[in-house]
């Protein structure tokens, strides 16, 4: 993002008829850095990032007076860029195939990036739940127990939902993987 300095006003530019609540734009300031980070994370993508950033302060305007929403507003916001990081992820999936001839050879995926653009493919094809939890875990870095919390889950659940996840991840990515499971 070019200006972190900007404000919530300056982000929603093109809705200037909105009335934008304070504790809003209290949230906005303290959080905008968080949210962007979480779906710069997911996305690899700056421009993809800030319409994530966006996008769910948009949901948030209008969600306003959702005390629920505002309960844990860090959590609930890094869920939130999660979830619309993904949805970005899954768009870019629709709109990019590729023909399975056209997939490099194995043993030539020395490239990042495009190990990055397989991930993200991969994940656009899990369910939400599984795709969320497992953005928590390894992008964003929360435990176990600390995705339970947030979530409202059990903690097995977490991890039976990261190990299933895992192995559908190294399936879906056995190519760049060289074979490892």
């Amino acid at each position: 993002m070019s200006n972190w300095r900007r404000n919530l006003r300056s982000l929603l530019a093109e809705e200037p008829a909105i009335a934008i609540p304070d504790e809003l734009d209290r949230a906005f300031r303290a959080h905008h850095g968080l949210v962007f980070r979480t779906a710069y994370r997911i996305t690899g993508n700056a421009a993809d990032a800030e319409d994530v950033l966006q996008t769910v302060f948009l949901r948030l305007l209008r969600r306003a007076g959702d005390a629920e929403a505002m309960e844990n507003e860090e959590s609930y916001l890094r869920r939130a860029a999660s979830n619309a990081a993904l949805d970005v992820m899954r768009s870019r999936q629709t709109d990019r195939t590729v023909e399975l001839t056209e997939l490099p050879a194995v043993g030539t995926h020395d490239d990042l990036s495009e190990l990055r653009e397989a991930l993200g493919r991969a994940m656009a094809r899990l369910k939400p739940r599984p795709a969320e939890i497992f953005a928590l875990r390894f992008f964003e870095g929360f435990s176990n127990p600390q995705i339970a919390r947030m979530l409202g889950i059990s903690q097995v659940l977490v991890a039976v939902i990261v190990h299933r996840t895992r192995q559908q991840l190294r399936k879906a990515l056995g190519t760049y993987l060289g074979g490892r499971s």
